[in-house]
Parts: C-alpha cells; structure tokens; sequence
C-alpha cells in the first residue's frame, strides 16, 4: 500500500532538531554532518574510528560516538549514548557504506561479499529498528538512505553493492508504507559520483574527470532536515540531478503516479498480460 503526504496524515513540517549520521568521520558523512550543524541541528556523528571521528567532531561540532553499524551490540550501545547525549533522534542519515572489488559473482570473494552486505543493509535495519519506533511514538521522525544509481539499474560487478542498495531502497519503501501515517518520513538519496575516498579506489571510475559536488547531496539532505521535501517522502531523488525546488514543484503538481520513482518490474511489452499489475502494485 502506497502513502502519500497529499492523501493522509497532512502535517505541517516540522523542522529536525536532532539527526545522527552514520559514516560521519569522511567523506559524503562528513559533508552532511556538517551541513546539518550549520543548520543548528544538533548532530551525533557515528563512524568505526573513534579517534577520527573525535577528530572531526574537534572541527566541525557534534557528539562523536564509535560504533560497527553492522553489530547488533554497538549499536544497541551507541543509540543510548546519542539519545542520552542528544534526545530523541529526528533524523537518521543511513551514510555508512563499503564497495566489494568490482568482480562478477563468480569471482567474489565470499566474506567481502557478505561484509558488503552487512554494512550496507544490516547496518540501516539495525539503526532504523533501535530508532523508528521512538519515531513512530512522536509521530514525527525522517530517515534518509543514501542511495546510489546502483538501486536503480543492473551492475556487471560488485553484485554485493548492486544488491544492497537495492535492498536498502526496498527497505524504505516499506518504512515510507508502514510508517507514513505514524509520522515517517523515508527518502532515497543518490548523491552522484562524488570525489571520496571510496570511488578513488573504484576501477569504474579511473579517469573520471567530471565529478558530482557534495554540496549538492548536502543541500538535499538539509532541505530534508528542515521538512521542506516531505511531499517526496518514498521517492529516489538524485543530488547534481534533482533540485530542492524541482523536486517541490513535482511533488505539488499532482501529476506523479502512485509509485512515481520507486523500483518497480517493467512489462514485456503492451500485450503483457502481468503488465499492469507488475507496475501497479
């Protein structure tokens, strides 16, 4: 079932006030997390490394806390340690993320295949289990998924990344229908090709000269916090591509269908007898 803020629980947004961001110590995590200090949110900044990300915290603000988003007992650990630090969590940025060697699946390494796995799907349920339902109590909560373009077409390698950010878009899609009339506000964020630590060491990109600017995953992600994308909520937006305005100016137009920018199968053709409910459901 499908939920849009149009067709129930209407709200007036509410600002975040609080937000934890997971990946925080680099990168796109750190990027956002600054951002969204700058908006005078306060920040928990969640990352494996605890001298790193105390380093940034020294920088930039936040609470730093160390934290395996994939082990259940960190992160049982860590969301108390941010709610006593904080309060109650608004926002929670699922940033944390790790690319497998780009190999077919034949020729993947089994445990770097799962740890993939673990980070990049286990590590939001985790996160999202422990803080939802505090959420869903307030009747008020935003989690943004920072998605890829790899949730949204086959990969020839790094099947492991292909699938996790497919999951994690499915993922959000059942937040976004569960929760939406609780309150819940899910969105998927691509943030482009972004010059990081991690697309360095990505074949696929060697010689890319043309990079995605943090900036504009940043400017998405805040325009989120502070609820001016709530009408979007469930949908995969991408930063460097989608605009906080043209993004505002579709959702009001009425004229998106019920599963606009959502993973669906496609039909075979017209005469597809399982076309329409394929797409439609």
């Amino acid at each position: 079932m499908n939920r849009s803020s149009v067709a129930s629980h209407e709200v007036s947004p509410e600002p975040c006030a609080t937000a934890l961001v997971t990946g925080a110590s680099r990168g796109i995590g750190r990027a956002i997390a600054a951002g969204l200090i700058r908006e005078g949110l306060t920040v928990v900044l969640l990352a494996r490394d605890r001298a790193a990300v105390s380093a940034v915290c020294c920088e930039i603000g936040g609470v730093p806390i160390a934290c395996d988003v994939s082990s259940p007992r960190d992160v049982t650990r860590a969301m108390e340690e941010a709610v006593a630090a904080v309060g109650p969590i608004d926002l929670l940025v699922n940033n944390a993320g790790v690319c497998e060697p780009e190999t077919s699946l034949w020729e993947a390494d089994p445990e770097l295949w799962w740890r993939t796995m673990e980070v990049n799907v286990r590590g939001p349920f985790l996160l999202e289990r422990a803080l939802v339902p505090s959420m869903v109590e307030r009747g008020a909560g935003r989690i943004v998924d920072l998605s890829s373009g790899a949730a949204s077409h086959d990969m020839l390698t790094a099947s492991a990344y292909n699938a996790s950010k497919t999951a994690l878009a499915r993922m959000g899609a059942h937040l976004h229908d569960a929760g939406f009339d609780r309150g819940l506000r899910v969105f998927e964020v691509a943030p482009g090709v972004v010059a990081t630590d991690m697309t360095a060491d990505m074949p696929m990109h060697e010689g890319r000269t043309e990079w995605t600017p943090v900036e504009r995953t940043v400017e998405l992600v805040t325009a989120i916090a502070r609820g001016e994308l709530d009408a979007c909520s469930g949908w995969f937006m991408r930063a460097g591509m989608d605009t906080v305005e043209a993004l505002q100016a579709l959702a009001a137009s009425g004229s998106a269908p019920p599963n606009a920018r959502r993973l669906r199968m496609l039909p075979a053709g017209p005469a597809d007898a399982a076309g329409a409910t394929l797409v439609a459901r």
